[in-house]
C-alpha cells in the first residue's frame, strides 16, 4: 500500500509540474515535450535515481497513449478545416513518407555504413512527424486553413505507414515486391474499419439517451479504441482506424459535443505528458552520449534532404507555392511517435536496434530546439502570417428523451455573421424556438424583436426532427448572415 501511495504522489506531482510547464512551453515557442522528456530524465537513473529499462512495456504504453493522442486528434479536427487541403494531406502521408524512407536510407547507408534493411528501418522509424510537436508550436502563428491543415492531416495520417513499414522491416526476414502490397492493403483496410466504426458510433450516440452526461465522452473514446482494436485484429492499420473513426464522430451531429471535446482533449494531454515522461525515464543520459554523432549525422540528412525532398514531391501535383512548401519542410517536427517505433526492432531483438533508440532521441531534441524555435521566424519571413483567424461557433445539444425533443446551446464568437441578425431574421425551421439568451451574465427570454449579439449565449429547443435543419441554419447564419439562404449558404 505504501508503494502504492508513493506512486500516485510522485505521478499527482509529475502531472501538476507538466501542467505548469506548458505556459513556460508556449512563452518560449517550443513543444512542452521538451519539458515532459526533462522530468522523465530528472526522474531517471541520472537522476532520482529511478531505474526503468523495460522496452516492451514502453512500447506498450508509447502505443496505447498515440491511441489516445490519435483520438484526440481526429476528435478535434475540423473537417471543414482540412478538406481544402485533403489532396496534399493524403500525398504528404503517403508519397513523401516512401521518399522520406527511401532518401534517408540511401544516405545513412552510405555515410553511417549501415545495411540496407537497419538503414531502411532508421528511414521508416523517421519518417513520421508528430501532431503533439507540430500543433503546440502552430497554435497563434496565424497561419492559412489551407497550410495548417495540411500539416494537421500529415501528422494524423503518416504514423499508420511508418508504423506498418517499421513492424514488417523488424520482423520479415527478406524485403520483397509484395510489401507495398501489403501496406496499401493495410492502411485501406484500417481507413474502412475507421470509417464503419465511427459512422456506427455516431448514429448510435445520437439515438440512445444515456442516463449521465459524462456517458457520452466515455462512449465516444470507446469507440476510437475499438476503432483500433478492430483494425489490429483485422491485420490493418489500428492507428488510422482509430484517426478516421475520430474524425468521423468529431464532425458529426453528437450530443453534448463540447463536453466529449474537452474530455478528449484533457485526456490527449495526459496521454502526451505519460508518455514523454515514460520515454525520458526510459533514456540513459550515459549511452546517449555515444548516440549524439548518429543522431546528428541522421538529423542533418532528414532535415536538409529527405525532407524538403518528399514535400517537393508530394505537392508536386497540387500547384503549392514555394513559400509554403519551405514552411511544410521546416515544420514536420518529430516527438514521441519516432521514438516509441524505435522501440518496435528493441523489442524484437533485432540486432543493432538499441542504438537507434538513442540516436532518435537526440535527434528529436536536437530538432524541436532548432525547427521549433524558428517556425515563428520563418512564417514571419515567407509572409505566411494571416493574422488571428475567426473563431469557430460552438454548437452543442444535449437529447431531452422523455419529451422527444433537443436542447441545442450555441455561443457565438466574435466576428460571427450572427451579431445583429432579429430573432425573426434567423427563420428557424418549424418546430424550433429560441428560448433564452445569456449576454453579459444576465439571461433573459427573448422577443421576436430581439437582436443578437457577439458573444451571447442561446439555447434553443427543437423537435429530434427540426434538429439537424435547426442547426444547418444556425451554421448558414453565422458563415454568411441573414440573407444565407440567397447566398447559397446551407450551413453544411
Amino acid at each position: 500500500m505504501n508503494g502504492l501511495t508513493l506512486a500516485l504522489g510522485i505521478g499527482a506531482v509529475v502531472v501538476l509540474v507538466a501542467v505548469l510547464a506548458v505556459r513556460v512551453a508556449v512563452r518560449l515557442g517550443l513543444p512542452s515535450l521538451l519539458l515532459y522528456l526533462g522530468i522523465g530524465v530528472v526522474l531517471g537513473e541520472a537522476g532520482f535515481g529511478i531505474t526503468f529499462d523495460d522496452a516492451q512495456l514502453t512500447q506498450a504504453l508509447g502505443l496505447a497513449a498515440l491511441v489516445l493522442i490519435l483520438t484526440e486528434g481526429g476528435l478535434t479536427t475540423r473537417w471543414t478545416d482540412v478538406r481544402p487541403s485533403l489532396g496534399i494531406g493524403v500525398a504528404l502521408s503517403t508519397v513523401a513518407v516512401a521518399v522520406s524512407i527511401g532518401v534517408t536510407a540511401t544516405c545513412l547507408h552510405f555515410v553511417l555504413g549501415l545495411d540496407w534493411k537497419l538503414a531502411a528501418l532508421w528511414g521508416s522509424v523517421l519518417a513520421s512527424t508528430d501532431a503533439a510537436a507540430v500543433f503546440s508550436v502552430l497554435r497563434g502563428l496565424g497561419l492559412s486553413k489551407r497550410l495548417v491543415g495540411s500539416l494537421e492531416l500529415e501528422s494524423g495520417l503518416n504514423d499508420a505507414p511508418s508504423y506498418i513499414a517499421v513492424v514488417l522491416l523488424s520482423t520479415a526476414t527478406s524485403v520483397d515486391w509484395t510489401m507495398p502490397l501489403l501496406i496499401g492493403y493495410e492502411l485501406a483496410a484500417g481507413a474502412a474499419i475507421g470509417l464503419l466504426l465511427g459512422w456506427l458510433g455516431a448514429l448510435g450516440l445520437r439515438h440512445v439517451a444515456l442516463p449521465a452526461t459524462g456517458l457520452y465522452p466515455l462512449a465516444t473514446v470507446a469507440v476510437c479504441v475499438a476503432a483500433f482494436a478492430g483494425g489490429q485484429f483485422a491485420h490493418a492499420s489500428g492507428l488510422l482506424a482509430t484517426y478516421v473513426a475520430g474524425l468521423v464522430l468529431g464532425n458529426s451531429r453528437l450530443p453534448h459535443r463540447s463536453d466529449t471535446l474537452s474530455f478528449a482533449e484533457g485526456l490527449g494531454w495526459l496521454s502526451q505528458i505519460g508518455l514523454f515522461v515514460l520515454l525520458g525515464l526510459f533514456a540513459s543520459p550515459e549511452r546517449l552520449l555515444d548516440a549524439v554523432v548518429p543522431g546528428l549525422v541522421a538529423g542533418a540528412v532528414l532535415l536538409l534532404l529527405a525532407r524538403p525532398l518528399s514535400v517537393v514531391l508530394a505537392a508536386l501535383p497540387f500547384r503549392v507555392p514555394w513559400r509554403e512548401q519551405v514552411f511544410l519542410s521546416w515544420a514536420g517536427l518529430r516527438g514521441a511517435v519516432p521514438i516509441v517505433l524505435a522501440m518496435i526492432p528493441v523489442s524484437a531483438g533485432l540486432p543493432g536496434a538499441k542504438p537507434l533508440v538513442d540516436a532518435v532521441f537526440v535527434l528529436v531534441i536536437v530538432l524541436t530546439l532548432v525547427q521549433g524555435g524558428t517556425l515563428k521566424l520563418l512564417a514571419r519571413m515567407l509572409g505566411l502570417n494571416q493574422g488571428a483567424t475567426s473563431e469557430e461557433m460552438q454548437v452543442d445539444a444535449a437529447p431531452l428523451d422523455e419529451l422527444g425533443a433537443d436542447l441545442i446551446q450555441v455561443k457565438i464568437p466574435e466576428g460571427s455573421k450572427l451579431h445583429g441578425v432579429y430573432l425573426t431574421e434567423l427563420r428557424l425551421p418549424p418546430g424550433a424556438t429560441v428560448s433564452l439568451v445569456t449576454r453579459d451574465g444576465a439571461a433573459f427570454t427573448p422577443q421576436p424583436s430581439t437582436r443578437l449579439q457577439e458573444h451571447d449565449h442561446i439555447l434553443v429547443v427543437a423537435t429530434q426532427e427540426a434538429r439537424v435543419a435547426t442547426e444547418r441554419r444556425i451554421r448558414a447564419v453565422d458563415r454568411a448572415g441573414r440573407y444565407a439562404r440567397w447566398r447559397g449558404e446551407r450551413g453544411d
